[in-house]
Order: C-alpha cells, then sequence, then structure tokens
C-alpha cells in the first residue's frame, strides 16, 4: 500500500448480469493531482467511480482510497470524497444561496458558519449575483458551478468528477476547467471522467483510456502520443505547380493518404511509426529527401506530434479488434455478433 497514492486498484470487477461493466481494472493515482479516465459511452468510467465513492460494491479485486479499502473502511472514504456526477444534485426549486445553506447545514455547520461558507463559494465561483435566483433558472454552466460549489462546501481530499462538462457551451467549459485546477491548487485529488478530449488534454496530468471496461493505456499525454507512434508531416512547397508530384513521392514514401491543404502549396500526410523499421522522424527524413531527389523545393517542412483525438481512437481500434479476434476465436462469433452485444455501463442515475 503507497501513502502518496489517492487511489489505488487491482483487478477491479462490476458485474450486472452477463454484462462486466468493470473488467479487471488497475489504477494508481498520486495524490494532489488531477486524473483522467477516458472513454467513450459505456467504456465503465462511471460504474468505476460509484465503486470508488462505495455507491456500488465491487464483485472482484481490490480498491483502496488513501489507503482505505471501499468496502471494509466504507465510512473512513465517504468521509474523505465528494462526487459530483453527470446531473445536478441541487435542488432546482431553491435559490443558490438555499442550496448552500441546506446542504452546508445537514453537514454541520452552524448557521453564521454556513452563510460565510455559502456566501464564499458563490462569489468563488461567479455567482453572487445569481445568489437569490432559483437554480431552475440558471444556465447550463451556472448549474454545473453551482453543483460543484455543493460537493466542496466541506473541502474533500478527494473529487470525483463525473463527466462535468457535458452538453455545455465552450466558455461554460472554460469556467469548469478553471474551477477544477482551482481546487487541485488547494491540494484536492480530482478523478475527472471525461470522454472529450481536450478536456483531458487540458486538465489531467495522467489518464486511463478505458474501453469495454478495461484499461487499454495509462500514462502521460506525451507518453500515450508516443506509444502510438504515428505523426504528420506537413509541407509548404515553393512551387505550387509540384504539388501533385509531392503528393505521389510523399504516398510512396510514407504508404499513407496525402491531404491537399486549401492552401495551394501546402500538404500533409500521416506518419505510422507504429509496428514498422523506421520510426516516424525516420520515416519523415526519408520523405523530404526523396522530394530533394526529385527536384521538389519544400520551404517549410515540419513533423508534429499526434493529437490526443488520434492517440484514442487508435488505441480504441486496437482494443475493438482485439476483441473482436478474441471473440471469434473463443465462441465463434462473427464481428457483427460480437458489436451487437457490448458491454454496458448502467444507467443509475448517480446519487
Amino acid at each position: 500500500m503507497r501513502t502518496d497514492l489517492a487511489i489505488e486498484t487491482t483487478g477491479l470487477v462490476k458485474v450486472f448480469g452477463a454484462n462486466r461493466a468493470v473488467d479487471g481494472v488497475d489504477l494508481r493515482v498520486p495524490a494532489g493531482t488531477v486524473y483522467g479516465l477516458l472513454g467513450p459511452n459505456g467504456a465503465g468510467k462511471t460504474t468505476t467511480v460509484k465503486v470508488l465513492a462505495t455507491l456500488l460494491r465491487p464483485d472482484g479485486g481490490e480498491a483502496r482510497v488513501f489507503g482505505k479499502d471501499v468496502l471494509a473502511d466504507a465510512d473512513a472514504v465517504r468521509s474523505r470524497v465528494s462526487l459530483t456526477g453527470q446531473y445536478a444534485s441541487v435542488d432546482e426549486d431553491l435559490t443558490g444561496t438555499e442550496n448552500l445553506l441546506l446542504l452546508a447545514r445537514l453537514l454541520g455547520h452552524r448557521k453564521p458558519a454556513a452563510r460565510e461558507r455559502a456566501a464564499q463559494l458563490l462569489d468563488a465561483f461567479g455567482l453572487t449575483d445569481a445568489a437569490d435566483r432559483q437554480v431552475k433558472k440558471y444556465s447550463g454552466g451556472m448549474r454545473r458551478r453551482i453543483d460543484i460549489a455543493a460537493s466542496i462546501l466541506n473541502t474533500p481530499d478527494l473529487l470525483f468528477l463525473d463527466e462535468p462538462t457535458t452538453g455545455l457551451d465552450p466558455r461554460s467549459r472554460n469556467q469548469v476547467w478553471d474551477i477544477v485546477r482551482a481546487v487541485v491548487s488547494q491540494g484536492t485529488t480530482v478523478l475527472l471522467t471525461t470522454q472529450y478530449l481536450d478536456e483531458a488534454d487540458q486538465l489531467a496530468s495522467r489518464i486511463a483510456v478505458i474501453d469495454h471496461g478495461r484499461v487499454i493505456a495509462e500514462g502521460t499525454k506525451g507518453e500515450l502520443k508516443a506509444s502510438v507512434g504515428s505523426g504528420a508531416v506537413h509541407l509548404r512547397l515553393r512551387d505550387a505547380d509540384r504539388r501533385p508530384d509531392a503528393e505521389r513521392v510523399l504516398a510512396l514514401t510514407l504508404n499513407a493518404t496525402v491531404q491537399l491543404d486549401p492552401d495551394p502549396v501546402a500538404l500533409t500526410a500521416r506518419v505510422n511509426g507504429h509496428g514498422t523499421e523506421l520510426g516516424a522522424a525516420e520515416q519523415a527524413a526519408r520523405a523530404l529527401s526523396e522530394l530533394a531527389r526529385a527536384g521538389i523545393t519544400v520551404d517549410n517542412f515540419a513533423l508534429g506530434q499526434p493529437s490526443l483525438d488520434e492517440v484514442f481512437l487508435a488505441l480504441t481500434d486496437r482494443n475493438n479488434t482485439a476483441n473482436a479476434t478474441n471473440a471469434t476465436n473463443t465462441t465463434g462469433a462473427t464481428d457483427e455478433q460480437a458489436a451487437a452485444t457490448p458491454v454496458a455501463e448502467t444507467k443509475e442515475t448517480l446519487a
């Protein structure tokens, strides 16, 4: 048991009937960080969070929060965590102030302290002007902010944020991101589940990619991008008339589809260095050499890392292919039959 970990799971399993919603998940979440749990709908993210928050009993494996077992020491775990689910938990008929006062009193604050804490949070979350307005009249972004405020009335050591920005506009999403950063700066660990790659890219110091109830990759953003081993070559030519020739050279050298940018002298080609003899950098260098040999002058040449979107698609595509192969090998099922019965999360409403 490591004391520097906020969350530690080994072989965590949760089963609903024939579905293994969580299928042997191993996690190591360092304290004081934002840890991203990234995956598509039905991947097992919410179920994992609910087990860690003691809302569901695991069916196998072990899970500890700050060293406390989620089954044997459930009360100790609950005293240190808070959860903001996918759906607002505040009362929409009450005002922002009334919601925070009610919850603060339920948490044991005396009236003066409850009012002071509510005022602090409303101010910190930019909701002072809306404090006396019913929550049902709040915008989507304001509702998420009041919901997170309610989660940290007593500052938790660990905050679970389950897809906190789903359905929000870009401005509201940025506001929520700023709140997350502020919470972490005060020492709280955040476990963030999301299907938005830019959100994980912006906030998380480490990311676990989960699919079909299993962690299929884990690491920093840089490590995940390096694991895919691909990038993109971006070219600008001196002569627009040579672009068809450059397209042919790149397609042949890189064995890739070449994209023609709106700019008549620009091209982009994908470089896949994963599982090949040459890495992405070596392939790109060879392509540049072949262009020079063909007499094509390049004014600008750059090799960029893959985006997190590309990493996610590559990893989940690999996992889906492996799952389909295993299903065929073990049951004789076709790909279509395997795809027709995916492991899915239950749709229980978060408490």
